[in-house]
């Protein structure tokens, strides 16, 4: 099965958003309105066809979005050509996450929200101790005003890890990651370069 044909947790837009009434550009961190958005994809989500959902902005994809920290000190990385989302190549990241699956077993949303973001740090990094990090929730990612954002809603966590606790990439051939702070994350040069939903995790962890 090619990776479009995976079947992947979607929820439909016109009732995410309250018909355009909760909609929002960059990060909401408001927790009335993060709360509205959960728990609505928890009560409407359902699964559906990655190719399809990619190409259809009626339904939008909640993401797990989780930025790996230690003190000042964030985790960033650079997908290489290698990588398979062309869209994406030679960008700058901060979060690590992707699409949900459902799994069977899980009762709630917040629990499969959990379950699949673990997953997603499993399959992309060597973290030497995980069950050390402590998970910290900033708010919710929207936008609307490219390809990639407008069929996405990334839900933004922050892991903070202890000094002691070591980080690398599995797939060196199409990351390359490196620790950095919001200082060098803000030089117009590194900005530029950095996914549009790692320029709004910048701008709120730069308050």
């Amino acid at each position: 099965m090619g990776k479009m044909d995976e079947m992947i947790v979607v929820a439909p837009r016109e009732q995410v958003f309250a018909r355009e009434a909760r909609t929002f550009h960059g990060v909401q961190d408001e927790q009335g309105q993060i709360q509205e958005i959960l728990g609505t994809i928890a009560d409407t989500y359902t699964e559906k066809r990655r190719g399809d959902a990619e190409e259809d902005p009626s339904w939008k994809q909640p993401i797990p979005y989780v930025v790996i920290r230690k003190g000042e000190k964030l985790y960033a990385y650079e997908r290489l050509a290698g990588g398979g989302e062309g869209r994406l190549h030679n960008k700058l990241s901060l979060g690590f996450g992707g699409h949900m699956n459902a799994e069977a077993g899980v009762s709630t949303f917040q629990e499969l929200l959990h379950t699949n973001a673990d997953r997603e740090l499993e399959e992309e990094l060597h973290i030497s101790s995980l069950e050390e990090a402590e998970m910290q929730a900033l708010g919710l990612i929207n936008d609307d005003n490219n390809a990639v954002g407008e069929v996405h809603l990334g839900i933004l966590y922050t892991f903070v890890l202890p000094e002691h606790v070591d980080v690398q990439v599995k797939e060196t051939e199409q990351i390359r990651g490196f620790w950095t702070n919001v200082e060098e994350l803000s030089q117009p040069e590194i900005y530029e370069r950095l996914e549009t939903w790692s320029q709004f995790v910048v701008d709120i962890l730069d308050k």
